[in-house]
Formats: C-alpha cells, structure tokens, sequence
C-alpha cells in the first residue's frame, strides 16, 4: 500500500490526526481538533510547510471535525485508517482490521478503559462515516504487552476474578515502548537483546523488553497502577480505598477522582502536574516541587530495578516521553539512584539531549549497559502496524 494512512487517537471531547506517508522522511499533515462539542470548538495543527494553523469549529461533534480534518490533508487521499485504541483486554495480541466483531471486542473491554474506549468507538463510528471505503484497522496499547507470561500479569486474587472478569495487568503505552525498543535494537551494536524502557510524560510507564517482546511492565489493569505520574498517584496501598472511606466518607468516585486527577506530581508539590514548573520550583527551593521530584525519580528507578528481574541481560535502559525527551535533571536524578546497575552518564551528552534529539548518554568508553534517549513515535508505529494489517490480513 504506497498511499499515506491517516491516524487517528480519539478522545471524548478531542480527535488528535497524522497523515503517514509511507516514505518515514515524507512531512506529516498532523494536528488536533478539541473542545468538541462547545461553542470553542477548533482544529489546529500544521501543513506540509510546516505552518501552524487555527481553525474555529463552534460546536462540532467528532464527524463534523473528521469533514474539516479531512479538508485539511490538501488533496491527499489515504488509503487506510488507522486508530489507537487504547484496552483491548485479552482479545486482541496484534492490531487488527475493523469489523462489527471487532466492535463488539472492543466494546466488551470498555469497563476496563471506561474514559477511553467508548471515546475511541465514537471516532471508529464517525470516520467509517467519512471514509465508509477505507480499511479501518484497530491498534491497542495493550497488545504489546500480551507476551508477558503469567507470573508478571496475574494478581493473587481468586482464580474467578480472572477467568470470568479477566481481572489481571495488561499494561500500556505498547505502542511507545514497542517503537523504542525496537529503534534501540538498530541503533545499538547490542541488537534487540535486554532493554528496560521509560515513557515518562503526564502519563509515565516502564517496561522490560526482550527480544522486541514485552516480559513485564508497571501498568496494570488500569492506567492508574505504577509510577508517579502527572496527576495519577500510581502506586498506593490497597487498603487506602476501604480506609478513605471507613475515615473521610468518601465514595468511590471520590477516591478515584482524587487518585486519578489531584494526585502524582500535582498532588505531591501542591503546584502543578507539569515537570517543568516542577523543576523550576525545586531548584527555587519550593518544599513540595523538590519532594515531588524526588518521589517522582525514586519510583521511576525502583520500578526499572524492579523490571529488570524480567531480564535475562540487560543491555540498557531507554528514556523517552515529554519528560523522558526532555529533563536531563529526571535522568540524572533517575541513574544516579542505580548505581549497582553499572551506567555511566556523560554529563555533556545528557544536558544537550533534548526537544525530539536522539542518542547514547553513555560516558566514553563505558563498556556497561547503555543509556539511550529516543523520541516515541506513537502515531508513525500505529501507522506501521496499521499498514501491516492490511496488506497481510489473516
């Protein structure tokens, strides 16, 4: 297939785009339509000159921002869609074309992403309407990680749960941990053999990979489990729900809304869910920035010691991510926590890494497991799988 696929990541009041042309040099139309639904509506993104554009949308629904992101890709005709969805439980191990079976599958799994996958369903409904010709092909964030074997994904709970509930860790981020380590697999004379990953932004997980295949990994059955995240708490006791409850009176909407939206870095600093600002605060001197630094980099490093147990080698360990990408501070901070581990950082390499660079943090002649930053490439690897699936259909 030599025509672009046009990638689509939907959300409940958003639609974020990319057209991929088969040539991974080729410029990409890409963009965002948000706000849907309220008198501010807009779609704004770039053009293949690479100039930013703004565009009102007043009260559009997702089809009606499809038909204006449709006019948008200057006359270039994709030859299949392809869309992010982000839980597809144990059904799916790979994408997979669109169907009404498909559908009901997806649909099966939305009480375990009940804020993502009826909104990825919406943006299926609506561009099967635009281009009602198109291959649609489904790419889920849990796939990848469907190799893990039973010791990493099963809770110890009774057997029931998981057999007739499929209560059990999936994990996710696939797409972006699949995409770094396979790129560090080229890049490195090591090959694809041991690698820990960290996709860390305002939502952040790792992952061991072996082999280009997932062997553990920090999320759950949820988003919620794992590192320190933004807004998210990870991690927490499980008694803290029965004891939020039992003490405070909260309800479980409650206890969810604060784990998931007032928590992570917000919570921690008191100030804000964005690292930037966060760092700014701690080298000020704030006493909650600097605390939820600090929390934030000991779990990132407790979590990738703990991942390696997965490993039979470790070849390195991979950042990537908004922050991942860009704080040489959570890098430093995240290394020098693991020092039984044997990375050595170039402290040069490290502070110039940064805004989409690519490259080896490794001091000169360091012969120990490596460090890597490689920018994610979420929407160019559903555009790769997407392309897959439908020249080799089953």
């Amino acid at each position: 297939m030599n025509a672009p696929v046009l990638v689509i990541n939907c959300g409940s009041s958003s639609i974020k785009y990319a057209l991929i042309d088969a040539d991974p040099q080729a410029p990409r139309l890409a963009g965002l339509a948000e706000r849907l639904g309220s008198s501010d509506a807009r779609l704004k993104g770039k053009n293949s000159a690479g100039e930013s554009f703004t565009q009102p949308l007043p009260n559009a629904d997702h089809a009606e921002a499809l038909n204006a992101i449709l006019q948008r890709l200057e006359g270039r005709v994709p030859g299949a869609v392809g869309h992010r969805i982000v839980h597809g439980g144990e059904h799916f191990t790979q994408a997979a074309l669109i169907d009404d079976s498909v559908i009901e599958a997806i649909e099966t799994t939305a009480a375990l992403a009940p804020l993502h996958n009826p909104a990825n369903l919406a943006g299926i409904a609506a561009t099967r309407k635009v281009f009602p010709e198109l291959p649609q092909v489904a790419v889920f964030d849990t796939a990848f990680h469907q190799t893990l074997p039973p010791r990493a994904y099963r809770y110890a709970l009774p057997e029931a749960l998981y057999t007739e509930h499929g209560i059990r860790r999936y994990g996710f981020h696939g797409t972006s941990h699949a995409f770094v380590s396979q790129r560090a697999g080229e890049l490195s004379s090591r090959g694809a053999g041991g690698w820990l990953t960290a996709h860390l932004g305002n939502g952040c997980s790792t992952a061991a990979v072996w082999n280009n295949q997932s062997l553990d990994t920090s999320m759950g059955l949820t988003p919620l489990e794992g590192l320190v995240m933004g807004t998210r708490s990870g991690d927490v006791d499980p008694g803290l729900h029965a004891h939020l409850h039992r003490q405070l009176g909260w309800s479980l909407d409650e206890i969810d809304n604060v784990l998931n939206k007032q928590s992570g870095l917000l919570g921690l600093s008191g100030l804000t869910n964005d690292m930037r600002e966060v760092e700014d605060q701690a080298m000020a001197g704030h006493p909650g920035a600097k605390l939820a630094l600090d929390v934030f980099c000991y779990r990132i490093a407790k979590s990738l010691a703990a991942l390696s147990c997965a490993l039979p080698t470790l070849d390195g360990v991979i950042f990537t991510g908004g922050i991942g990408e860009n704080s040489p501070i959570v890098r430093r901070e995240v290394l020098a926590l693991l020092p039984h581990f044997g990375f050595s950082l170039d402290e040069a390499a490290n502070e110039a890494t940064i805004r989409g660079k690519e490259g080896k943090l490794d001091s000169a002649g360091h012969q120990g497991p490596e460090v890597w930053v490689i920018p994610t490439d979420e929407e160019g690897r559903i555009a790769m799988e997407t392309r897959h699936c439908v020249e080799t259909p089953e």
